[in-house]
């Protein structure tokens, strides 16, 4: 990894068969190569596990240890945490080199899982959980930059990007079924010590076959602390001002006042950053109009795949009238089908002169999709409700890797991670949105209400994400 100027693109569709030695990969021995790939998907994995496996053992966390007013900042703690560190490690990653970062955030998750599963009441267990927050953020800022390290050349990167999402998709799919049989078999402590096994795993993959890429700068690398600080700001505030101000509990004034908070924080930001030689957050990953617009569809992609995941359960039992049960079957294609559109994805990409299409053409399966879930019903055709969400999720694997590719490719190569950092971060944004907006829609009207609303915004975001990815003029070049 080093500051080099990229290599002159090749014309639109022919890019050279042998990439130019700066975009040669760093590891030679392919064997290495390829197992510390499975030890970034490793990584992967356990960042989707820690996320959702919590989800089906709450309900017996709190009738054990109380505290049912707590009960959703064992999630909301988990989020902002995560959400402050993405783009921080993501920018100290560019600086000083990944590997050691993904070590040490494989410690704070484990750790943070072995104190969630000793803990003796809800504060305790809401501190576990932020704590393993920071962990997952460094392991997202870090994990998801890792390929372009290992594979400098995005035509060779893209397909091993597939196997990247393949391994989230399928973790974040098994993790809520691996938490409920896990915490029906031996309760809802031993459902926290996966992590820890995943971890140990990951950790000696990484240890010894991910290089200590050491990035070369003409000047010693300083940190940013000030600009760290308002680029926390800047991330939490909005975040928490959708969780504790706009939720299910409104609090108006609170929110209001975070938000200010994130204005103040996001113009001081610009304007300090604006005169350092190495920022915290580096303003040119954003001038290009792409990178601007691939960060909007970003946030779109986060609430579309989160109203899905988070209403379609509730849409099934509510409107179709399914079990829980059935209602996970139903929704397992949506999970299932993610690695199979980011597999055909990465088979096209090399071949598109204009590759932001695919990217189009995923907006577009994810809106037909979305059409479908809108319209189910007491009655409904079960073949047509999987066709449905499975059709939701092929689109989705055609967006989900493009937009870290494409980021990659149009940052410096200098800014890879806070630039894949900045677009993880967007999706998240994006995610608390689109759960904020419909929860807020339920509680002021109806569930039915609510969820009908929230799949009408769906497609509304689905229409504008086609829209701007066909703005976002990408060139398939060696990048």
């Amino acid at each position: 990894m080093s500051e080099n100027p990229p290599h002159p693109p090749s014309p639109p569709g022919h890019a050279s068969p042998h990439p130019p030695s700066d975009l040669a990969s760093p590891v030679e021995d392919q064997r290495q190569l390829i197992l510390a790939l499975i030890g970034i998907c490793a990584v992967v994995m356990l960042v989707a596990l820690d996320s959702t496996i919590v989800g089906t053992t709450l309900p017996r966390v709190v009738a054990e240890l109380g505290g049912m007013p707590l009960y959703a900042w064992v999630g909301t703690g988990y989020l902002l945490a995560s959400a402050i560190v993405i783009p921080i490690f993501g920018r100290l990653g560019d600086l000083f080199g990944r590997k050691y970062f993904i070590l040490v955030s494989l410690g704070l998750v484990s750790l943070g899982s072995v104190l969630c599963g000793i803990s003796q009441s809800m504060p305790q267990l809401i501190a576990a959980r932020t704590l393993q927050g920071v962990g997952g953020g460094m392991m997202i800022a870090t994990a998801f930059a890792a390929p372009a390290d290992l594979f400098p050349d995005a035509m060779r990167r893209v397909r091993w990007q597939a196997l990247i999402s393949t391994s989230f998709a399928v973790a974040s799919g098994i993790g809520p079924l691996l938490g409920g049989a896990i915490t029906e078999a031996f309760g809802w402590r031993a459902a926290f010590f996966v992590s820890p096994v995943m971890g140990v795993v990951a950790f000696v993959m990484l240890w010894r076959y991910f290089p200590p890429l050491k990035p070369r700068h003409d000047t010693p690398p300083r940190i940013d602390w000030l600009g760290g600080a308002l680029l926390a700001l800047a991330v939490g505030t909005p975040m928490a001002a959708l969780e504790l101000g706009f939720s299910t509990d409104p609090r108006p004034v609170l929110g209001l006042a975070f938000l200010a908070v994130a204005v103040v924080s996001v113009f001081l930001l610009v304007r300090y950053e604006r005169r350092l030689e190495q920022p915290m957050f580096p303003l040119r990953v954003l001038e290009r109009r792409e990178s601007r617009l691939l960060n909007v569809v970003g946030v779109m992609t986060g609430a579309v795949m989160f109203i899905l995941i988070y209403y379609g359960p509730l849409l099934l039992q509510v409107e179709v009238g399914l079990s829980p049960t059935q209602a996970g079957m139903i929704l397992a294609p949506l999970v299932a089908c993610i690695p199979i559109g980011s597999v055909i994805n990465g088979r096209l990409f090399p071949r598109q002169s204009q590759p932001q299409r695919l990217m189009v053409f995923g907006a577009l399966l994810l809106a037909v999709g979305c059409l479908g879930v809108m319209f189910l019903e007491r009655g409904s055709s079960m073949a047509f409700a999987v066709v449905s969400f499975g059709l939701a999720g092929v689109g989705m694997g055609f967006i989900i890797p493009n937009l870290t590719l494409f980021m990659q490719m149009i940052a410096e190569r200098r800014d890879v991670g806070v630039a894949s950092a900045l677009i993880q971060t967007m999706r998240t944004l994006g995610s608390a949105v689109g759960t904020a907006l419909v929860g807020l829609i339920i509680a002021r009207t109806s569930v039915n209400t609510g969820i009908e609303a929230g799949m009408v915004m769906a497609i509304v975001f689905c229409a504008v994400m086609m829209v701007l990815s066909q703005r976002i003029k990408m060139k398939n070049v060696r990048r």
